[in-house]
């Protein structure tokens, strides 16, 4: 749509000066005539180029606070981006496109701000529970659905002080550059936990499941566990993922009971039943990973056919597993007869996804693909985290950490002449969520030690990556090829039988539970800083 209001705009200052210039040469009117045309379309033209100048100069802002990795410019940028915005012109605010830049950026209404407490305060006291969450920048759904959390461990724990951190760099700029509020990532939330002086460190994931975020986040936490007392992180919404799809929990029975009875309260229906007999079928759309632990969401579309739920489908945005994209969903709605779709989100938050994956207007929503398919379709905009049930259940958890919880420890440094020569199976840890290893390989690589010498390979999530080098991106544009770490193509095979070819690198290591410099090229040609380090070496 941007690029067609560009185009547009840029066809009209042609077509402008194209009639301007077909007026006839004879007679000082005409001629008249012809010169204010062209005069006109000179004008119109210098405005056109000034318009989108404008706007591309926003959107180069935007592209480069949309990073997950936060640098020391991060507070800078945001502001000017945010000035520039509000800078513009509507008509120049209309053709703002990047990247990643669009004009919802700035220009789109998610609700109130201020009716939401980043909780980045000091002041903490000895103990503290730290929500961590992916987070969203829809200020309604961060507010009533993490917020609804964090009210909820708060209330239940008076002698905790309850602290967010969020592990999306780029939620947290586009909140921050919008709307001034300015949210912790987890080093962030951690460092102000260990300058408070917390003794006793609860973490509560928001997370669903044991995926990827799960195993950053447990990574960041370890590194700090040695600051404080005692470090621990309670289970994500729905627990053990385990490996068998019949195979459910009481975490993940609850939430398929819970969901569902507020989704059929929120359509008006008695009961589920009721619904059923009005062809109506319930669609959950989760997030999808490649991570083993997808396993998980055909654990919940299990639970809902042993309680007889048989109206009440799972999918995924991502498509994985297999049998969770929208399609393979839509074929089993319309193989059970119904003809009418309420659509939910099965996330903690109601942000980007469930406003436009799932009910967007746009040919590609989950919303729209359905309606093709010929159902009638309603969506509730709703997040888990605004459930009372839900909360309690985070609570639960929480208490069981407390209890019961097993503390984090700190990796012990070693180094080569420790471990003995042979291949291990270590943890390869990094500073970004966009930058770590497939999916499929639960954050692992292969260690080889020979020789007193470490290296270790690792898979990446796709081929965006072409180089590493071993140290800072400063250092790295300036080396030689031959010092770069060069890729192989090798093909992952995910759990849900499809495969990929993706990039491998074999990188040295000099030490185990140390930190190093790693800096990584991208496809577009730009070196970036990264912090890396490899711990927990199983011989394999």
């Amino acid at each position: 749509m941007k690029k067609k209001l560009v185009s547009l705009l840029l066809t009209a200052v042609m077509a402008g000066t194209l009639v301007a210039g077909c007026g006839g040469s004879t007679g000082s009117a005409s001629g008249t005539a012809s010169a204010g045309a062209q005069q006109a379309s000179g004008t119109a033209s210098g405005a056109a180029s000034g318009d989108l100048a404008a706007a591309q100069h926003v959107a180069d802002l935007i592209d480069a606070i949309y990073v997950q990795e936060r640098t020391d410019q991060a507070d800078e940028q945001c502001k000017e981006a945010k000035e520039a915005w509000d800078a513009l012109t509507d008509t120049q605010k209309a053709l703002v496109s990047g990247d990643y830049a669009d004009p919802d950026y700035f220009g789109r209404d998610t609700g109130d701000a201020s009716a939401d407490a980043p909780l980045n305060d000091d002041g903490i006291g000895e103990n503290e529970i730290l929500v961590v969450s992916f987070g969203t920048s829809f200020n309604d759904s961060r507010a009533k659905d993490i917020g609804g959390i964090e009210k909820a461990e708060q209330e239940a724990y008076p002698d905790y002080s309850v602290r967010r951190a969020f592990t999306a760099q780029i939620i947290i700029n586009h909140v921050q550059a919008r709307d001034g509020e300015k949210i912790d990532n987890v080093d962030q939330a951690l460092q102000r936990a260990v300058e408070n002086g917390v003794k006793n460190l609860i973490v509560q994931p928001t997370h669903l499941m044991h995926g990827a975020e799960y195993d950053e986040l447990a990574a960041s936490v370890k590194e700090y566990a040695d600051k404080f007392d005692s470090v621990k992180i309670a289970e994500p919404l729905l627990g053990e993922a385990g490996s068998d799809t019949a195979a459910v929990n009481e975490d993940k029975q609850r939430v398929a009971k819970d969901i569902t009875a507020q989704a059929v309260k929120d359509a008006g229906y008695d009961s589920l039943e009721d619904a059923s007999g009005d062809g109506t079928a319930f669609v959950f759309m989760g997030h999808g990973t490649s991570h083993e632990a997808n396993i998980t969401y055909d654990q919940m579309q299990s639970e809902m056919e042993d309680l007889g739920y048989h109206n009440v489908f799972i999918g995924t945005v991502e498509g994985k597993p297999a049998d969770t994209a929208c399609q393979a969903v839509i074929q089993k709605v319309k193989d059970a007869g119904y003809k009418e779709v309420i659509l939910r989100p099965l996330m903690v938050v109601a942000g980007d996804h469930a406003n436009n994956d799932m009910a967007g207007d746009d040919a590609g929503s989950w919303k729209s693909q359905f309606e093709d398919a010929g159902f009638t379709v309603e969506t509730q905009i709703s997040g888990l985290g605004r459930i009372e049930d839900i909360e309690q259940m985070y609570v639960e958890h929480t208490k069981d950490a407390i209890d019961n919880g097993t503390p984090v420890t700190s990796d012990e440094s070693a180094d080569a002449g420790t471990l003995a020569d042979g291949t291990y199976t270590a943890d390869f840890n990094t500073d970004s969520s966009m930058f770590h290893v497939n999916d499929a390989d639960n954050g692992k690589g292969t260690l080889t030690v020979k020789d007193g010498k470490m290296v270790i390979h690792i898979r990446l999530v796709s081929e965006n990556i072409v180089n590493l080098y071993l140290g800072k991106a400063s250092d790295a544009e300036k080396a030689d090829k031959s010092d770069l770490i060069q890729p192989t193509e090798e093909t992952v095979n995910y759990s849900d039988g499809t495969s990929e070819t993706v990039y491998a690198f074999d990188v040295p290591v000099e030490a185990i539970g140390k930190d190093f410099d790693l800096a990584i090229l991208g496809t577009k040609g730009t070196w970036y800083d990264h912090t890396v380090s490899v711990s927990d070496p199983v011989a394999q």
